[in-house]
C-alpha cells in the first residue's frame, strides 16, 4: 500500500513548498532575500481586500509587504521586516481549478512576490521564474 494524500496540504506543507521555491532561486537573489519573512495565512482579511479593491478572497494568492530594495536598504524604527504572505485557501482553490502542480503554482507566486521586493518588472519576474524551475 502506498501513502496517498487525501486531504488538502496544511500551512506547514505550503511553507515547505515555499521554502523550496525560495531555495531554487538564483544565488544572487537568495543572498538579497535573507531577511524576508515567509507567512502562511488561511486567506486575506476583508480590510486588505477592500484596500486593494478586490471583491473575493480568491483573487489574492500572495502578497509582498514592506519596502522594496529600491526604496530602502534598511527598515525604519518600528517597521516590520519585508514579508511574503501566501494565502492557503486561495492557493488551493487555484490549484484545483487550474490543474497546475501545487509546487509550480507556489513557485510562481513566490517569484512574483520576490520580484516586488526587488522592484522588478513583470518580464523580469517571468525570466526569474523560468530560472527557478
Amino acid at each position: 500500500m502506498t501513502d496517498r494524500q487525501t486531504f488538502a496540504p496544511d500551512a506547514a506543507a505550503l511553507e515547505r513548498l515555499a521554502e523550496a521555491a525560495l531555495a531554487r532561486l538564483p544565488e544572487q537573489f537568495r543572498a538579497l532575500i535573507e531577511g524576508i519573512v515567509l507567512r502562511i495565512d488561511e486567506e486575506p482579511d476583508e480590510a486588505l481586500l477592500a484596500e486593494m479593491g478586490l471583491d473575493s478572497v480568491y483573487e489574492l494568492t500572495g502578497l509582498y509587504s514592506g519596502r522594496s530594495l529600491r526604496e530602502a536598504s534598511s527598515w525604519a524604527s518600528g517597521e516590520h521586516p519585508p514579508m511574503i504572505h501566501l494565502y492557503r485557501i486561495p492557493l488551493l482553490v487555484e490549484w484545483v481549478e487550474t490543474g497546475v502542480a501545487l509546487e509550480d503554482l507556489i513557485t510562481h507566486v513566490i517569484v512574483h512576490e520576490v520580484g516586488h521586493h526587488f522592484g522588478l518588472s513583470d518580464d523580469d519576474m517571468h525570466a526569474l521564474e523560468d530560472q527557478a524551475e
